[in-house]
């Protein structure tokens, strides 16, 4: 069924489809929106969020519709995962579904309990997440953490996990920014030292937070995006299903809700079959949360090779063709980045922010 349903997407693509027979590979699953720190790259510290968890009757919903097509599910969203009591349930369910499942943590909980149960679990990937080789970069973009407590958790994890044999894939990751640019071979050469580290990887910064004027302009949307045709698809802890996650970031509206509409009539709503018309036809500019993302636009042999090969082996070779690209190793244009301003501007106070709308 997996390869079946590739294969439709991936005709749709080519074809320039704004009506899709498949259902997206991916999913962006937010359980929780709840989180332990304040990062000023977060879109959640303009957009307010309730101390809520997804329900029950909403994962369980999702899962059945999306499993006989879903490849993965990244339970990750603007909270922390392992402030969700149910983080472990949902893993399993996941995995009961033939769902493999991906997480992104900051650190702070990874105590030596929890990298137990978690390496005990079906979990395939988790992302931990250090932005910075020294004190000083790190505390200032994940504060309230401590550098000396994240970095020894994630080292213990990572050698438990090797101790262990555990298949599950560890990547550290850093997200590029001002204060830790100059860092990243301090970096590189710190985390590809410890045992149970898969890959290490140097993230561009998706986020408006930090350079508000950067975008897409016109002439980058000579692709279509990828996103609209494969996933993934993002579900905030209500259920409200956006067209991807910079579509929630920058305050597009969803699409449709899980458990009033079937995903097939929400993946082909007339939002998104609008969205995909325009991409299609190079007007994606149009569309206001398009014209202010900030993600890389993958060239189309790249999504093609996305949507061949199944989302493991795509999860595992992302780093490793970002950084190949980022080096000038491989065309850069297999990778559009958004342009950025020339200097970064400084941070601001935020006023009064926008209260969450559910």
């Amino acid at each position: 069924m997996g390869a079946w349903n590739r294969a439709k997407l991936l005709w749709a693509y080519l074809a320039r489809r704004e009506r899709i027979d498949g259902l997206p590979v991916e999913y962006i699953v937010e359980t929780t929106a709840k989180c332990n720190l304040y990062c000023p790259m977060c879109p959640r510290e303009i957009y307010i969020q309730p101390k809520e968890d997804m329900t029950d009757e909403i994962f369980t919903r999702l899962v059945r519709e999306a499993a006989p097509s879903a490849e993965h599910m990244m339970l990750i969203g603007l909270g922390e995962p392992f402030l969700d009591p149910k983080i472990f349930d949902r893993i399993e369910y996941c995995a009961r579904h033939n769902i493999s499942t991906l997480l992104s943590t900051n650190g702070t909980l990874l105590d030596e309990k929890l990298a137990e149960r978690l390496l005990a679990s079906p979990l395939e990937h988790i992302t931990l997440s250090f932005d910075g080789a020294t004190k000083e970069s790190f505390e200032y973009y994940r504060k309230g953490a401590r550098f000396e407590k994240v970095r020894e958790n994630f080292v213990r994890f990572a050698r438990m996990k090797k101790e262990r044999g555990a298949p599950i894939q560890v990547v550290v990751q850093m997200v590029l920014l001002e204060r830790n640019a100059g860092e990243v071979e301090d970096f590189l050469r710190f985390w590809r030292s410890v045992p149970g580290v898969d890959q290490v990887r140097i993230k561009q910064d998706e986020t408006t937070m930090l350079q508000p004027g950067a975008g897409h302009p016109p002439e980058h949307w000579k692709y279509p995006c990828h996103y609209l045709w494969r996933g993934p698809v993002y579900v905030k802890w209500n259920g409200d299903v956006y067209p991807c996650c910079q579509s929630y970031a920058l305050d597009g509206k969803p699409v449709g809700r899980v458990g009033e509409r079937t995903l097939g009539e929400i993946w082909n709503s007339e939002p998104m079959r609008r969205m995909r018309r325009l991409h299609a036809t190079g007007r994606a500019g149009e569309i206001d949360v398009c014209a202010r993302c900030v993600t890389t636009i993958p060239h189309p042999v790249l999504v093609v090779g996305s949507l061949v090969f199944h989302g493991r082996f795509v999860r595992r070779l992302l780093p490793i063709i970002e950084r190949l690209t980022y080096r000038a190793r491989l065309p850069r244009r297999l990778l559009t980045p958004p342009e950025r301003l020339s200097a970064p501007e400084p941070l601001v106070q935020i006023g009064a922010p926008r209260q969450e709308r559910d």
